[in-house]
């Protein structure tokens, strides 16, 4: 089966004053269609530089990558992006909001129109669809965003440290909310994280990068003994702090 995304000896170097500075070094993996992977390791390693040359908005120094076997160049409509905050514009109703990627892909069509009422039905914000992101909770504002991303259609979904704003409590909610989202639309996920009791809880696999330049020191199955797995189950299972501690061990916490 052709993979949804494949990354052939990627690398990344930048250009400064000071000389050449090496972000990325010979990263090399694959993503199956409907896999959920979570990549982890320390600041600075590169791991949003690696999101943004998987999604196009970067181009790599070096090697390739490859979208449901195509070589990607350039911004690809099959991605959607999550950020670290939800960037909803304050001055739109969530309705709104969740319109504006089809806005600026000039996609506004009746099916489309159709295709969002579905998913703010679906997924509990219709009856908030007039409200103002200032009135949601901080979990609704995150579900928003995944709907407006959602509302391209894409078939891969990049999350960039996309719940880190949230408080402890929330966080765990979303986590759960998203990742079920995510799965019940049957989408390809790649997320980073800084926190590896978020990847190990959502993540199918996972990747630990070095310091940089960022290559994979680890890749690892996460085998949870659970049944009906979501990320707060997850966390419950019994092999959940041994991957924590392998992982843990990999990483120099210090610079985390």
């Amino acid at each position: 089966m052709i993979p949804a995304v494949k990354l052939e000896k990627v690398n990344k170097r930048y250009h400064t004053p000071e000389g050449e500075i090496s972000a990325l070094e010979d990263i090399s993996f694959s993503v199956g269609e409907g896999e959920f992977v979570g990549i982890v390791g320390p600041s600075g390693c590169g791991k949003t530089t690696l999101l943004s040359i998987i999604s196009g908005l970067l181009e790599p120094s070096g090697g390739k990558v490859f979208i449901f076997g195509e070589e990607s160049y350039g911004v690809n409509p099959k991605i959607g992006y999550m950020l670290q905050r939800d960037s909803l514009f304050e001055w739109r109703t969530i309705y709104k909001n969740v319109m504006l990627g089809l806005e600026i892909q000039n996609q506004v069509t009746a099916e489309n129109i159709s295709g969002i009422n579905e998913l703010l039905t679906k997924y509990g914000l219709n009856a908030f669809r007039d409200n103002y992101p200032s009135q949601l909770s901080g979990g609704m504002r995150q579900r928003a965003a995944l709907i407006r991303t959602l509302a391209v259609n894409p078939k891969i979904l990049l999350l960039d440290e996309a719940f880190s704003a949230l408080d402890y409590q929330t966080r765990l909610a979303v986590n759960d909310d998203i990742y079920n989202i995510i799965k019940k639309e049957g989408k390809t996920a790649i997320m980073v994280t800084h926190d590896i009791a978020e990847a190990i809880s959502m993540s199918e696999r996972l990747y630990v990068l070095s310091r940089r330049p960022g290559t994979i020191k680890l890749s690892v199955d996460i085998n949870l003994s659970i049944e009906n797995r979501t990320p707060l189950l997850s966390r419950k299972a019994p092999e959940f702090r041994q991957y924590f501690d392998m992982i843990w061990k990999e990483l120099d916490i210090h610079v985390l």
